[in-house]
């Protein structure tokens, strides 16, 4: 149940990314992608490692049916990264619940 619940966050998540205007065509030079920093914040922003980082490696775990976080907090970087961008907070809220979710 856990799996089927994380994995419809994580689309509410992809949905709200696109909405708007945040899901990117490309990808991340493969440098970022290798980013050791938390939320790979020194070479991307939030919304891409949301997208090509966090994103791919829940629904690999969610596949393979191995363990998922249980302490998780992406909430606070978003609600820190997009204080401004009133677009955000459907996204910001999502984020939260699924930080919720994972935590319980």
């Amino acid at each position: 149940m856990l799996y089927q619940k994380t994995q419809q966050q994580l689309l509410l998540i992809e949905h709200e990314l696109k909405r708007i205007g945040c899901w990117s065509d490309t990808a991340p030079s493969s440098q970022a992608l290798m980013s050791t920093m938390p939320f790979a914040c020194d070479l991307m922003p939030l919304e891409q490692w949301l997208q090509f980082i966090f994103i791919p490696k829940m629904q690999q775990l969610i596949i393979a049916k191995q363990p998922l976080p249980n302490k998780i907090s992406i909430a606070p970087m978003a609600e820190h990264v997009w204080a401004s961008a009133m677009d955000k907070a459907l996204l910001i809220t999502q984020i939260n619940e699924l930080d919720i979710l994972l935590n319980e």
